[in-house]
């Protein structure tokens, strides 16, 4: 919103209430005022030099006429740019705005407009946003259960428990991905509830790598459509000590943390390369830190900032492994989302080969209610 004179304020008023010193009002009483005392010289003038009425009654008109179409020209110039945003905001164009450089109730009403547009600009964004985030999220269980089942319906692998238990948790992860949407439609709100809980670090962990696993393995066009690595020549390394750790989160938001970091990690790692996780305890009971390390060519320092921004794929036109796709440019976005829901920090941190993300959890002392 710019700020000149039509962005003070009253004090200690909000940004947006204004101080109106020439309103409308006070601008058609001066108008009246103009009016009477043209029409008052020039009778002053007639009657000393002994002029005419019609003549004084013809130019009293004439110069009324010219002030009044002045005063009405800056009032319907801006009423004509309001209409044509409004239009415009109608169509569903958030883009335009009513310039806010005037001191009367005009200029309340373009702030307003202004507000108005940026509000519905944000809704659409985040509305936008929110339907990205689900696609991705729900495209990547349905890929690793398709997964399975294909391969036990081509013989490549044997229904057996372990082969259905893995199954069975891609499709209560999915269930739990669908019950979050009510979730993700409070984030506007900041009512998005976390469901922590202790747990070990050491299975959860090598659940989460499992299944980044069963998904590289499932063939390359339904890897590919799911948004998730086709590839299966990168090693996956789990480094937890102490092999004990435990930590205090929400089991489900971490999940999408690390599987979208090692996702990431995977699709720029070199062919044959090595993805790292590490876990270790942090200073506070429950604390957590997260290092996911690849092999690949790196983040350059100038794009640290932008890593995590939604949409983001990097400056690269592609990833720089075989078989990786683009992606969506979402993973990293919801990877900072959920640590913030923690109150954690997750950042890109000096690494001598590849890209090192750091993820630190802040444990019981941040539990949110």
């Amino acid at each position: 919103m710019s700020e000149g004179p039509a962005g003070r304020r009253g004090p200690g008023g909000p940004p947006w209430v204004r101080v109106r010193p020439f309103s409308i009002r006070t601008k058609l009483g001066v108008l009246v005022v103009i009016a009477v005392l043209i029409t008052t010289g020039l009778s002053v003038n007639a009657v000393r030099f002994q002029t005419e009425v019609r003549f004084i009654m013809v130019f009293s008109m004439i110069a009324t006429l010219l002030v009044t179409q002045f005063v009405a020209q800056s009032l319907i110039a801006p009423l004509d740019e309001m209409n044509a945003v409004a239009r415009s905001i109608s169509h569903g164009d958030y883009t335009r705005r009513v310039r806010e450089n005037r001191w009367d109730e005009l200029g309340d009403l373009a702030v307003t407009i202004n507000r108005m547009a940026d509000e519905l600009e944000a809704q659409d964004r985040q509305r936008k946003e929110l339907v990205a985030n689900v696609s991705h999220e729900l495209r990547t269980p349905i890929a690793g259960l398709r997964a399975v089942l294909e391969n036990v319906v081509d013989g490549i692998a044997e229904a057996d428990p372990e082969t259905m238990r893995t199954a069975l948790k891609q499709t209560e992860r999915l269930g739990r991905l669908v019950e979050t949407l009510l979730d993700l439609s409070r984030l506007d709100d900041g009512v998005v509830p976390l469901r922590q809980r202790r747990f070990e670090v050491w299975p959860y962990l090598s659940g989460v790598l499992k299944e980044a696993n069963m998904v590289a393995s499932a063939r390359a066009g339904i890897a590919s459509d799911s948004g998730s690595h086709t590839r299966t020549d990168v090693h996956l390394r789990l480094d937890v000590f102490p092999p004990e750790l435990s930590a205090h989160a929400d089991p489900e938001r971490i999940h999408q943390v690390v599987a979208n970091l090692i996702d990431n990690a995977v699709k720029h790692s070199p062919p044959h390369g090595r993805v790292t996780v590490k876990a270790r305890g942090g200073d506070r009971p429950g604390s957590l830190e997260l290092e996911v390390l690849d092999e690949g060519p790196g983040i350059p320092r100038s794009e640290w900032h932008r890593v995590f921004e939604r949409f983001n794929r990097g400056a690269a036109n592609r990833p720089h492994g075989p078989g990786g796709d683009g992606g969506t440019g979402l993973g990293l976005a919801i990877a900072r989302w959920a640590v913030d829901l923690h109150g954690g920090r997750i950042r890109v941190a000096e690494s001598e080969r590849g890209c090192r993300i750091l993820v630190t959890l802040p444990g019981l002392p941040s539990v949110r209610s």
